[in-house]
């Protein structure tokens, strides 16, 4: 297998412990380093290297289609609130299926468990949610980065990109696209062009 440049540097990009990433992430981390490089042709060697076996592609409810370097066995826990994704170990909790086993006619070559609940950090929120905040009006259960992101997309004249959010907030391009990702689930982020984001009347509503 041929490594380019381009696919060593997706890798990189999934290379930290436990991070889990979609496709339009992935991109915007390399662009920033490869700024010609075009998201169709991430998609295609993120496919590459998902059949070459060097990193593992997840289809977790509740989430687009992601990527991790972990290719290992091992299970899933998100967040439904958040959506955030995190790897287990199970170690002992977990059955093991050997790579020959038979379960209704099917030769077994693998076995993943997803686990769904509330991450420690959208507990709180929901603690504070239930309190009221002494105008009659409850917590919105945002975080302060989903906060700061959309105040930067209020600040811009049109749809903008992960980058610029990132720029605009201090905070990094992956973790301003993990909050986007979580406030267009809540509906206060659309994404009118493939890339570009810009905030909601809702997501006004909430700052």
């Amino acid at each position: 297998m041929r490594m380019t440049n381009q696919r060593q540097m997706i890798l990189d990009a999934l290379q930290t412990e436990g991070v889990h990433l979609t496709a339009d992430e992935v991109y915007e981390q390399v662009r920033q380093l490869m700024p010609r490089i075009s998201l169709g042709t991430v998609y295609r060697n993120l496919e590459f290297l998902v059949e070459a076996g060097m990193i593992s592609k997840l289809d977790v409810s509740g989430r687009q289609k992601c990527f991790e370097a972990k290719v290992s066995d091992h299970d899933h826990v998100v967040c439904v609130r958040c959506h955030r994704l995190k790897n287990l170990s199970l170690g002992r909790k977990r059955r093991d299926y050997s790579s020959h086993e038979i379960i209704d006619g099917y030769t077994i070559k693998g076995c993943r468990v997803e686990f769904s609940g509330l991450c420690p950090n959208c507990q709180k929120i929901e603690k504070q949610g239930e309190v009221d905040m002494g105008c009659g009006c409850k917590s919105d259960g945002l975080n302060e980065e989903q906060k700061k992101v959309l105040g930067a997309m209020a600040k811009c004249d049109g749809p903008c990109g992960a980058k610029d959010i990132a720029a605009a907030t201090g905070l990094e391009s992956k973790t301003v696209s993990a909050r986007i990702t979580a406030l267009k689930k809540k509906g206060y982020v659309d994404s009118p062009v493939r890339c570009k984001y810009q905030i909601t009347e809702d997501g006004r509503n909430v700052i």
